[in-house]
């Protein structure tokens, strides 16, 4: 998560699956580091350099015999002029008027474990077809 006092840097998401607002990411790459990830992956979504990202929570679902790991981070140190990729536009965005704001399903939760203190866990459980989240 990028953050300028009250505003958060979003993707407007146009994949078929997943659409609305929310954090740029991505994927690591053999050799790199899970910190040199997230400056990567920010910098060809947003443009921006960012510095100093700070491990804020783990988000975590289960697929094919494991589970998909995501390493949340925040930073509100930045550099260099906002562009979007093919993968959605980027936005600032004023946390008061994400209500009126079309965000993707899990928005909400992940935002609350990346902003507390006493959060650090999203998880997915899964009991047949029904997807539940639980916060730790």
């Amino acid at each position: 998560m990028v953050y300028d006092g009250t505003k958060l840097l979003l993707q407007n998401r146009v994949k078929a699956d997943w659409q609305g607002l929310t954090f740029p990411g991505g994927h690591i790459e053999p050799g790199e580091s899970i910190v040199e990830a997230v400056i990567r992956e920010t910098r060809e979504e947003t443009g921006l350099l960012i510095q100093n990202p700070i491990l804020c929570g783990v988000k975590q679902f289960p697929m094919d015999g494991g589970r998909y790991l995501v390493f949340l981070f925040k930073t509100d140190c930045f550099s260099g002029t906002l562009t979007s990729s093919e993968e959605g536009t980027m936005e600032w965005v004023e946390q008061a008027d994400l209500s009126q704001r079309t965000t993707v399903d899990d928005f909400e939760e992940l935002l609350a474990v990346m902003q507390s203190d006493k959060l650090t866990e999203f998880q997915y459980l899964v009991n047949g077809d029904d997807w539940t989240v639980s916060l730790h």
